[in-house]
């Protein structure tokens, strides 16, 4: 199956000037009583157009955080590029809010697994929809999202070394571009 007109929403987090650190150790020191401080990360989020493998549009920011609030943004910026008929992306963007947007503003199929929840918490609407009857053979195409951060990684960085949140950024952004020109 083509992925013409469907772009993909995905995260990844670069390592910064720190590097990364074992969660093996952050659980140990956690668990000595020693504590450990609070650790960020830059996050870049990206809409990437399946058929080209380009990206549509790109954020950079500190993480951990709640990306669900990302979608519309990218999305709307990925429009301009050209038309839409399927948004695929992770469960961390999975909201009522999010796939209304998607299918009532830009007029496109959102498939987004819905995340569980808590025990008592009821799915409904389309996240209802989509935990009932999820299309995992279109979803699996999203695998092709990872490629283009792969490819981004190993033809140019997977580093953001800035000492400042803004120099990540910047780094970060400055790499999508250069994938994409490279892409070209």
């Amino acid at each position: 199956m083509k992925a013409e007109g469907c772009i993909w929403l995905k995260s990844d987090w670069y390592a910064s000037h720190r590097g990364p650190i074992s969660t093996f150790f952050v659980n140990r020191k956690r668990d000595s009583g020693a504590g450990f401080p609070w650790r960020q990360w830059l996050k870049w989020l990206v809409a990437a157009d399946g058929r080209r493998q380009l990206i549509l549009a790109q954020l950079a920011k500190r993480g951990p955080t709640n990306d669900s609030a990302t979608l519309r943004p990218l999305v709307a910026m990925g429009q301009y590029v050209g038309g839409i008929e399927t948004v695929l992306a992770d469960g961390e963007f999975d909201s009522e809010r999010n796939h209304r947007f998607i299918r009532d503003v830009v007029g496109a199929e959102s498939i987004i697994p819905a995340r569980r929840g808590k025990a008592g918490w009821r799915k409904q609407g389309i996240r209802a929809e989509m935990a009932a009857d999820f299309p995992v053979e279109r979803y699996g195409q999203r695998s092709l999202v990872e490629s283009i951060f792969s490819a981004v990684k190993r033809k140019r960085s997977a580093r953001a070394p800035g000492r400042s949140l803004e120099t990540q950024r910047l780094q970060a952004l400055i790499l999508g571009i250069a994938y994409d020109v490279y892409r070209l």
